[in-house]
């Protein structure tokens, strides 16, 4: 029963959160303006807005038309997935809660003071493994999702936000909150307002232990919300507050200076991790409650959780923010240097629809520069992007171990890997050497050879297995 109930919570999250928010209208289109002919056009929907082609797919989309096909894809909750959701509920580790997960890693910890005894071993063995196969489906289940998804946008967008605001797994306690943050914070909000995504963000445990903000309390010199006896303050930590502006909002040219730091790190004192249940808490008694200024604005004294709400208004709705966002995704999806002018004008999007990331998103690859000669087959797959591809071709499926998964890890990009806070760079000098390429070239004919492990390969086109291994694969 308790899989049965944990399989269709991940089913209900599966596709941005259905139940959550109302199934939006399919939006108008206008015909495509573009230089390519509709053959092409095809092509390049298929390698940039999804995951390259599966068998039929370039069939399905010819008969419903570019349009069309942008614009269902937009629109994923109106897409059957029971193909993938199928999939997914092989995953048995995936609806676990964090708290559970927490108890799990407490158990561990007490029995490693205590292995003298067997059955204390016994537990230390039993939950490593539970820890390890959590975090593992994760990463699995994310390329399953990428290889057998009929919403091949809305993956896209999970990756690019999961990318976007990055944590490592690899960081101590990170990757207990991993599976929630995947699940509960960024698949419900992937397509909906950039704000509340933000918020989310902000108070997902994952990123606050990563960026060490559970840890930033108010220092001496400023005054609390209550008065803590006995237990002395840890002090202010900014890494939360600059990478929130540097790299989740404003950008590194955005117009903030280290007092702007300063005083969002302070406006985000006591957004805290309850130990127990792995959720977010606000703590008032380590919250500085003096008066602040952020980017110009005052934040009157005497506030509490308030500080941070505003500061996220703020950043979320900055011009600054707008043109950042807009940027990152026109790196994604049409070239490694953004176009300047669709930048201006899909930021002015985002800007007039209160940070509308369908809008957004739609504005970006509908435009003329999306369908230009430059952007065909201009960009370079990443390691995730060259598996995620290559299973389709071959109309191959991933099982239900991490074992898939490895592959991409094997090729440079762990899912949840990347240690620094940036995020996997999304252009091509990152991933274009001769070692890679080397090993992308093995990758190619040893799936086309049916000798990837953990990967079932269908009957295959041999003209499809020949092209798994060249460079031109290697592009979408």
């Amino acid at each position: 029963m308790r899989r049965l109930v944990l399989a269709l919570a991940v089913l209900a999250a599966g596709c941005g959160g259905s139940g959550r928010l109302a199934t939006p209208r399919v939006p108008a289109i206008a015909p495509i303006q573009s230089e390519l002919p509709r053959e092409q056009q095809i092509d390049h929907v298929l390698s940039r807005l999804a995951y390259g082609a599966r068998p039929g797919d370039a069939e399905r989309v010819r008969a419903v038309g570019v349009e069309r096909w942008i614009a269902l894809q937009l629109t994923p909750e109106r897409i059957d997935d029971r193909v993938a959701d199928s999939a997914i509920a092989n995953y048995r580790t995936l609806g676990t809660p964090t708290g559970e997960l927490a108890a799990i890693f407490r158990d561990v910890r007490m029995a490693r003071r205590d292995t003298s005894k067997p059955a204390m071993r016994d537990v230390t063995a039993d939950s490593r493994r539970t820890l390890q196969l959590s975090l593992g489906e994760v990463a699995a289940a994310k390329l399953s999702r990428a290889v057998l998804s009929d919403r091949q946008l809305y993956e896209q967008m999970v990756d690019f936000w999961e990318n976007h605001f990055s944590v490592f797994a690899g960081k101590g306690q990170t990757r207990l909150f991993i599976p929630a943050y995947d699940r509960d914070v960024i698949r419900p909000r992937a397509m909906g307002k950039f704000r509340d995504l933000l918020g989310a963000v902000a108070k997902s445990p994952a990123m606050l232990f990563y960026l060490d903000n559970a840890q930033s309390s108010a220092d001496s010199m400023h005054n609390t919300l209550r008065q803590v006896r006995q237990r002395p303050r840890r002090g202010l930590n900014e890494n939360y507050a600059r990478e929130l502006m540097e790299l989740h909002t404003l950008g590194v040219d955005g117009g903030y200076s280290q007092r702007d730091v300063i005083e969002v790190a302070r406006a985000l004192t006591g957004w805290g991790i309850d130990p127990r249940e792995g959720a977010f808490v606000f703590r008032p008694a380590v919250h500085d409650a003096d008066q602040k200024t952020v980017l110009g604005t005052q934040l009157s004294a005497g506030r509490g959780i308030e500080d941070g709400e505003q500061v996220l208004d703020i950043l979320a709705s900055h011009p600054a923010t707008a043109h950042h966002i807009v940027k990152k995704l026109a790196v994604r999806f049409i070239s490694d240097s953004a176009p300047p002018a669709l930048v201006e004008r899909c930021a002015g999007v985002f800007t007039a629809s209160e940070g509308d990331i369908r809008e957004t998103l739609k504005c970006v690859v509908t435009s003329p520069e999306f369908f230009s000669r430059a952007a065909y087959r201009a960009k370079v797959k990443t390691p995730f992007e060259l598996v995620a591809s290559a299973l389709r071709a071959a109309n191959a499926t991933p099982d239900a171990t991490p074992r898939s998964a490895q592959i991409v890890a094997r090729l440079g990009q762990p899912i949840f890997g990347r240690q620094t806070p940036d995020g996997w760079p999304d252009q091509a000098a990152e991933w274009v050497n001769a070692g890679a390429m080397v090993n992308r070239t093995n990758f190619g004919l040893a799936l086309a050879a049916g000798r990837v492990p953990g990967v079932r390969v269908m009957a295959l086109d041999p003209a499809v297995g020949a092209k798994l291994s060249t460079p031109e694969f290697q592009r979408r």
